[in-house]
């Protein structure tokens, strides 16, 4: 275990560590009722008409066999680097849906529309319950990093680890169709799914049907199986990702309804991790009862033979994958630094040639706003910002500066005389929960005209009444490009009244392109800087600093 001081093992090491998964009833019966259908219809048929045949497939006589066959190298490697970074996916991604442990189907989250949740708490309605308070923990055994609150870092491995994923995915797609190897996955005859509910029937019933050679070839259900996960799963994995993007989303909204929502493309999302670890164990248990030895041999060795050597060496490789995750929890703990600097030094010059050059420009109606909306961050417990409040922010003035050749004090009567804007928005929270509201302020291109930046204000900072998670005054910083965006706000309404203290009151901004920490809340002041290096720990905000976020989050 780590050991961590006051302040960190309070957040990523609580008392309550307790795990529980909770599934809404009525899918729980869809499921058993589908399986349930399946089976019961096997035997039937096995009761009517006896266990059906099963065509053979090509057995071990080369000199006779036509088609492609065998493991080229290529294979080979990709099916290990496959496992590699699936592998790692899967735990840093169990550590990102544990920061928000509820998916739904809908896209305002609202408590108790979920359809499953892995925590063991409902949210209380007699206190506020932040996001944050709603995180829950996971072993290191089982996530990357593992703990509680660590998405910052789960996110930084999940993105490192999803570009060797494609480009492995991307590699091995164009040399299955460059060779004749894509004949071995995929379906050439509607025949194949009658043959696959054949061997279905005798797998149900607890019939082995007669098991092929892997190396020349698959029954009609293994090809199923390959072909869905190689063709399907993988890219419905990568495209629901990027249906997580509020860049996309906030600039082509018919992409995230593809999927049905924001939302149901996480609900998607996780769906589909499940069903490759379904694969996986479903896939090794054959490997184990249909000859060990000789079918790692295959796929280790490229070889259609009984020794042991495959069978070394691909224990030798799963140890390779089991250290990885080892290493990985070493550098998350110790050296997280250099891992956010690696992941920016890849991710940022992509972001800012593609993700950073959309225009948000998502239409919600009236009838779109979120029931709910989650709170959270800390809520100021400065004096000034208690005083300011009870008297309705009447005597607040926003103070702009810096880099600037006219800073100005503000009052809210005055941001409103610059002239408002408004606009029906979905928030994303870098947790993964998501909410849709109407906001209204003064656009940001308006206030900078007003203050004319000098030429060296590349950057704008600005600065909270509220604290970070461990202390110290939150602030965060955006590029002017950014600013200057449409529906980009210096939002003081909320809903058609005035910004509520839970979601920001006096001010809070709003860039739609960017995840909800970028959007600083109870805003102080604001300053015009020459670069986010000159602040804090330069990373370019408090979150960016303490818990390793990305300073540019298009996704």
């Amino acid at each position: 275990m780590i050991s961590f001081d006051a302040a960190h093992r309070a957040v990523h090491y609580p008392p309550d560590r307790r795990f529980r998964i909770w599934i809404r009833p009525s899918i729980l019966i869809g499921i058993g009722i589908a399986i349930l259908c399946a089976i019961v219809a096997a035997w039937i048929e096995v009761a009517v008409a006896g266990l059906p045949h099963v065509p053979a497939v090509p057995q071990i006589n080369p000199d006779n066999f036509v088609g492609p066959h065998g493991f080229p190298v290529w294979v080979r490697y990709c099916h290990f680097f496959n496992f590699l970074f699936l592998m790692m996916l899967i735990r840093s991604g169990l550590s990102i849906l544990m920061d928000h442990p509820r998916l739904y189907f809908n896209d305002d989250c609202t408590p108790g529309s979920e359809w499953i949740r892995c925590t063991p708490l409902e949210v209380p309605r007699d206190r506020i319950w932040t996001a944050k308070d709603d995180a829950r923990y996971i072993s290191p055994l089982v996530g990357t990093p593992g703990y509680r609150h660590t998405i910052g870092i789960a996110r930084i491995w999940h993105f490192i680890d999803v570009h060797g994923f494609i480009i492995t995915g991307v590699f091995f797609v164009i040399m299955l169709f460059d060779t004749e190897q894509w004949r071995r996955i995929v379906p050439t005859s509607p025949l194949v799914l009658l043959q696959a509910w054949n061997t279905w029937v005798h797998y149900a019933t607890f019939h082995l049907p007669g098991e092929p050679n892997g190396f020349y070839g698959y029954n009609a259900l293994q090809q199923l199986a390959y072909f869905t996960v190689v063709l399907i799963f993988g890219p419905l994995a990568i495209s629901t990702g990027i249906a997580m993007s509020p860049a996309v989303v906030n600039r082509f909204p018919w992409y995230a309804r593809i999927f049905g929502g924001r939302q149901s493309a996480r609900s998607i999302h996780f769906l589909t991790m499940f069903s490759f670890l379904a694969f996986l164990v479903v896939h090794v248990t054959l490997i184990v009862m249909t000859g060990f030895a000789r079918n790692m041999n295959h796929i280790v060795m490229g070889t259609d033979d009984q020794g042991h050597l495959g069978m070394y060496l691909g224990f030798m490789g799963i140890g390779v994958v089991v250290l990885s995750w080892v290493v990985a929890h070493c550098l998350s703990w110790h050296q997280p630094r250099r891992l956010q600097h690696a992941l920016k030094s890849v991710t940022y010059p992509m972001q800012l040639l593609t993700l950073n050059r959309l225009t948000p420009r998502q239409k919600y109606s009236e009838q779109d706003i979120s029931p709910y909306m989650w709170p959270n961050g800390k809520m100021p417990i400065r004096d000034d910002w208690k005083h300011l409040s009870e008297g309705g922010f009447e005597d607040f003035r926003l103070k702009v500066g810096g880099l600037v050749e006219r800073p100005v004090e503000l009052s809210l009567a005055d941001l409103e005389q610059l002239g408002e804007s408004e606009h029906i928005t979905m928030h994303h929270c870098i947790q993964g929960w998501s909410g849709i509201a109407k906001w209204g302020g003064i656009p940001m291109e308006k206030l900078i005209e007003l203050v004319h930046p000098k030429p060296e204000a590349k950057v704008v900072a600005f600065f909270s009444f509220g604290e970070g998670l461990y202390g110290g005054p939150y602030y965060d910083t955006q590029s002017l490009e950014n600013l200057r965006k449409p529906q980009c706000l210096l939002a003081s309404r909320m809903n058609g009244q005035r910004l509520p203290q839970l979601y920001g009151a006096p001010l809070r901004l709003r860039v739609e392109n960017q995840l909800g920490y970028k959007m600083v809340k109870w805003i102080e002041r604001i300053e015009f800087i020459e670069s986010e290096k000159l602040l804090g720990k330069g990373e370019g905000g408090i979150n960016e600093d303490d818990e390793y976020f990305d300073l540019l989050p298009n996704i």
